[in-house]
């Protein structure tokens, strides 16, 4: 995204934010939240890394299950999740190797693009129970005017927002969710558009600051069961 940025301001960008850091994608756990049901089931947060929003959703689930392919990060979930949690964590590469539902609530959060994407979305949506809820924070890759406008926006809003959450402080450690393994999204925000709609009706999709963007289905049918 910085890219079109002179290469001095670059570099003193990234050592601003790597002396404050803060974590983008728990940034969004609070929109996420209000998609969804104040009671609920059953979830399944996707690529959980190291749990922060497994414990979120477990305030409002029955049962709430974290899979991820790192063996590393799991361990770090596990260790900061209290023994009382309804809560249990798998390791599994998605989508194939994720628990089966059905779920009331499917969570990715900067993960799908790790994925092959349609048939991850499709394998979320065959395990959805009935009027279930798929909620995806997710990456793209910058294509159009619009991408790269929404990018530039972003930087100043970062940078203040990191030292805002840092208190001024430099120096802070990275959250342990950060830690987790990153890779560079491929398709563009246009391209998990087409997909999006055609493997799920009606779903809601929306280009956000700081690089991400949300989508929303939920699943035919009554969640009751009637």
């Amino acid at each position: 995204m910085t890219s079109i940025l002179p290469g001095r301001l670059v570099d003193a960008l990234d050592r601003f934010n790597a002396a404050h850091p803060w974590d983008h994608n728990a940034h969004y756990h609070p929109w996420l939240l209000r998609q969804l049901p104040r009671r609920f089931a059953r979830a399944l947060d996707v690529g959980c890394g190291s749990g922060d929003l497994v414990r979120l959703l477990a305030e409002r689930g029955e049962w709430v299950q974290g899979v991820d392919s790192d063996s590393e990060i799991l361990q770090r979930a596990r260790e900061l999740t209290g023994p009382a949690a309804p809560v249990g964590y798998s390791l599994g590469a998605a989508p194939q190797e994720i628990p089966a539902g059905p779920y009331d609530v499917i969570s990715c959060v900067a993960v799908l693009h790790h994925l092959p994407f349609a048939e991850a979305l499709d394998r979320f949506k065959k395990e959805l129970a009935p009027g279930g809820t798929l909620v995806v924070v997710g990456c793209a890759r910058a294509a159009s005017p619009v991408d790269h406008a929404l990018g530039l926006v972003a930087i100043p809003l970062n940078a203040l927002t990191g030292w805002v959450k840092n208190r001024g402080r430099a120096g802070s450690p990275r959250p342990v969710s950060m830690t987790a393994r990153t890779r560079e999204p491929e398709l563009s925000f246009e391209e998990i558009g087409r997909q999006a709609r055609r493997l799920l009706p009606g779903v809601r999709l929306r280009r956000r600051l700081f690089w991400r963007y949300t989508l929303v289905w939920r699943a035919p049918g009554d969640p009751s069961g009637r």
